[in-house]
């Protein structure tokens, strides 16, 4: 069987966030996306505790046109928004959302975990949506550890958040062809997961150590496959926890000003004007005593 090979190894840099320092694999020097995914964000820092959620957190900002999705693996993140969503997400757990034609939510942990502190990791990601869907009707789905399917491997873990893998499908509704796997592994796994050879398709590993096409591939690297083969084949050195992001690209330009994706200059200051006049919603965030 023939495997997919390298196309480039990126290792994620540190970007500020808000005042944030987290780790970027995506945008890259020279890699502005690789359609149809737009960016990857890794935050692993320990939350203080002590802190009403909303001092935390990223206050209610706007979306148009794309999808920003989190995979929680450690602490949680509660989600409010525009359109009178409020869900707490936890570890194992997604956050899904569809930016359509406009949206308002803030991002912050829930008011137990701000109180209490601890582990917080996860991973965002943007998902570019096609010129004709971008101005759908948002939405928005929560997706516990219990509500995602699992693939049980040989010395791995598959979830499968969108997509299908095997004979299991992913209950995230995408706006082109995907498939998204969280993968944990242990030392000596060795797995061949198949991807449709037309699919764009990064490996980024969150810790370990992978053995992909003959080279070793450590915490915080992304990995950017060729569409040569029909399956992806890695090896773990050690445990390892991993994520696959492969995607039909779109092939449609991309116009992106902050938190809109667009297709050109226009329609983003069309979203820009549309945001400032609150055509994407308003939202008032309560909190409790």
């Amino acid at each position: 069987m023939s495997y997919r090979t390298i196309n480039k190894i990126i290792s994620a840099q540190k970007v500020n966030m808000g005042g944030h320092l987290l780790d970027q694999p995506l945008p890259a020097e020279g890699v502005d996306y690789i359609d149809p995914f737009l960016l990857i964000h890794h935050w692993d820092k320990a939350a203080p505790g002590g802190l009403r959620p909303q001092e935390v957190g990223v206050p209610p900002h706007p979306h148009r046109g794309f999808s920003p999705v989190t995979f929680i693996y450690k602490g949680d993140l509660q989600h409010r928004d525009s359109l009178g969503n409020n869900a707490v997400v936890r570890a194992g757990g997604t956050q899904w959302m569809h930016a359509g034609r406009g949206i308002t939510h803030s991002e912050r942990p829930s008011k137990e975990f701000a109180a209490k502190g601890g582990e917080n990791e996860f991973i965002q990601f943007w998902v570019n949506t096609p010129a004709a869907y971008k101005m759908e009707i948002p939405y928005y789905l929560p997706l516990s550890k219990e509500d995602t399917p699992m693939v049980k491997l040989d010395r791995a873990e598959v979830a499968v958040v969108a997509g299908t893998f095997g004979e299991i499908t992913g209950p995230a509704k995408t706006y082109s062809p995907q498939l998204l796997l969280r993968v944990n592994a242990q030392s000596d796994a060795d797995l061949s997961i198949d991807v449709p050879p037309s699919f764009n398709a990064l490996v980024y590993l969150l810790d370990g150590e992978l053995e992909i096409d003959g080279q070793t591939v450590s915490a915080k690297d992304m990995v950017w496959l060729n569409n040569d083969a029909e399956s992806v084949h890695v090896k773990a050195n050690t445990d390892t926890r991993f994520i696959i992001l492969s995607g039909e690209p779109i092939d449609e330009p991309v116009q992106q000003y902050g938190p809109f994706v667009m297709n050109n200059q226009t329609e983003v200051m069309q979203a820009i004007r549309d945001a400032q006049m609150g055509k994407m919603g308003v939202l008032i965030e309560e909190f409790g005593s």
